[in-house]
């Protein structure tokens, strides 16, 4: 489908404003289960690691849906999407009142709603990408602080409400608040070209008229030659009988005739809505084979295979904090007269700044975004490592603020992805690199409270969180070097919508 020019502006701001609320009221709860976390800890009595899973699923099991994710907005557009995600995130949260164990937590909270919030994402990330060029940055980095802002309110609400409603009762009226999602989901108007070519019909309409107008056709013959042989051979038989018998056997001759015609015609429509069936299952699978030979293409792209990389292990390493750190406090044995604020607001409210200033970095020529992103990964792997130095609530504190700050950094991914791949392939691109990123979401938490549940203390799990996104921050800088990238004297011939680290691939 071809899109007009991106407005930078108009109804695109409309479309930041919902998004923004959107991602607000679906991903405020998730981000913030680490509140939920400690309830679910003394409610069903299970390890660190087993219980770390709710949590991680449900930030990871739609970025690993990614690809689906991605095909769903490109089949159905963004509006459909969103709306569709709002009844699973709210459905899950509700369901997730009633759970009476932690597998059935695995389910309602860390599918359904995970889910959700992936459907939800890919469309707003698309269709804000389709409405900004220039302030592509900017706008993304607004609606990405949705999912910040709401981590900041729901850390603090979701408290009040289980002191005042129990856990199941929080869950209850968070689920009935995601309703609004239906709201801002019928807003997204999508931005289409007016002169764009019509979609593809179905199977059905593809179908020759000719296979309607021969079936409609053969049943007018049979019902009219029933009625007319019918009333003949009645009208005969009543005025003479022997004429009535020799009437019966040439009406039969004559209908054995028509039979054979018809027969033949039939015969003959089959074989051509057989090779017709032929003809669209083997223009399907093209359509696959096309799909996969593009991703193949993507990976020998240096840039772009460092940057699964990265994004897989910046997710092992950096997500638990954000899950895990209100437990990580519990267990040094800080006191509650000291607990100004709950340590995940703060990385709520740090990341809600992160992405803004991120974003608007992003979007200055002199920036290069990927050189950007490849330092918040490296400072985000130092001050891992110094979180098992952190024995009070003040130094927790300014971690968690820095790692909030720092894990705004998704505010300019997508805006990296787009001018690595160029925003014909955003959509496919975007949908692996989530799905790397949903691994690391979905495995970096459970890993995390087995290294405790394995040592009793969260040191060695924080040093190995660090290597894991340094390690990653390392491999994405020297796939961006210059010295890498042989065909430097190409840079020139690279479209104008990329930046001169994409590597040109070899097709």
């Amino acid at each position: 489908m071809a899109f007009q020019k991106p407005p930078d502006g108009g109804w695109g701001w409309v479309i930041v404003v919902v998004s923004f609320f959107a991602q607000f009221l679906c991903y405020g709860s998730p981000l913030a289960v680490g509140v939920l976390y400690l309830e679910w800890l003394d409610a069903f009595g299970e390890g660190k690691g087993k219980t770390a899973w709710v949590g991680s699923l449900a930030n990871g099991i739609g970025l690993l849906a990614s690809p689906v994710c991605s095909i769903c907005v490109s089949s159905f557009g963004a509006r459909p999407v969103a709306i569709f995600s709002g009844f699973m995130v709210a459905g899950g949260l509700m369901m997730s009142s009633f759970a009476p164990n932690i597998y059935f937590l695995y389910v309602s909270y860390g599918i359904v709603v995970g889910l959700g919030c992936g459907l939800l994402y890919t469309a707003t990330v698309t269709i804000t990408c389709q409405y900004f060029d220039k302030r592509r940055g900017l706008a993304l980095g607004l609606i990405s602080t949705g999912s910040s802002v709401g981590l900041f309110i729901y850390a603090a609400l979701q408290r009040e409400l289980i002191e005042l409603y129990g856990l199941d009762g929080c869950l209850l009226i968070v689920g009935a608040l995601s309703l609004n999602i239906l709201a801002c989901g019928s807003l997204m108007r999508p931005l289409e070209s007016s002169s764009s070519p019509q979609p593809e019909k179905m199977c059905v309409d593809k179908v020759p008229d000719q296979y309607f107008v021969y079936h409609g056709k053969e049943k007018t013959i049979e019902e009219n030659i029933s009625i007319l042989e019918k009333g003949y051979i009645d009208e005969k038989c009543v005025n003479n009988v022997p004429d009535c018998k020799q009437d019966i056997i040439l009406n039969k001759n004559v209908l054995s005739s028509i039979n054979v015609n018809e027969k033949d015609t039939y015969k003959k429509k089959v074989v051509e809505q057989t090779n017709f069936c032929k003809q669209l299952a083997k223009r399907k699978w093209q359509l696959y084979l096309t799909y996969w030979k593009e991703t193949v293409v993507l990976f020998k792209n240096k840039v772009f295979s460092a940057l699964f990389v990265a994004i897989l292990l910046f997710d092992i390493g950096g997500f638990p904090p954000s899950l895990l750190m209100e437990d990580v406090a519990r267990s040094a044995n800080i006191s509650e007269d000291d607990y100004y604020m709950p340590l995940i607001s703060i990385i709520g409210i740090m990341t809600t700044i992160g992405k803004l200033i991120l974003g608007i970095l992003a979007d200055f020529k002199w920036v290069n975004t990927l050189y950007l992103y490849v330092t918040t990964l490296l400072m985000t792997g130092v001050a891992l490592f110094a979180i098992p130095f952190a024995k009070s609530y003040l130094t927790l504190a300014m971690l968690s603020g820095v790692l909030g700050f720092l894990t705004g950094n998704w505010s300019i991914f997508p805006y990296v992805t787009t001018k690595t791949v160029g925003i014909e392939k955003l959509t496919h691109a975007y949908g692996i690199l989530m799905f790397f990123a949903g691994l690391g979401n979905s495995l970096g938490p459970p890993i995390v409270g087995w290294f405790y549940d394995w040592t009793q203390e969260y040191n060695t799990a924080f040093y190995f969180s660090g290597f894991c996104v340094l390690l990653g921050g390392f491999l994405l800088l020297l796939a961006a070097l210059p010295c890498w990238n042989a065909c430097t004297n190409q840079s020139s011939k690279l479209p104008p919508n990329t930046y001169s680290y994409k590597v040109a691939s070899n097709t």
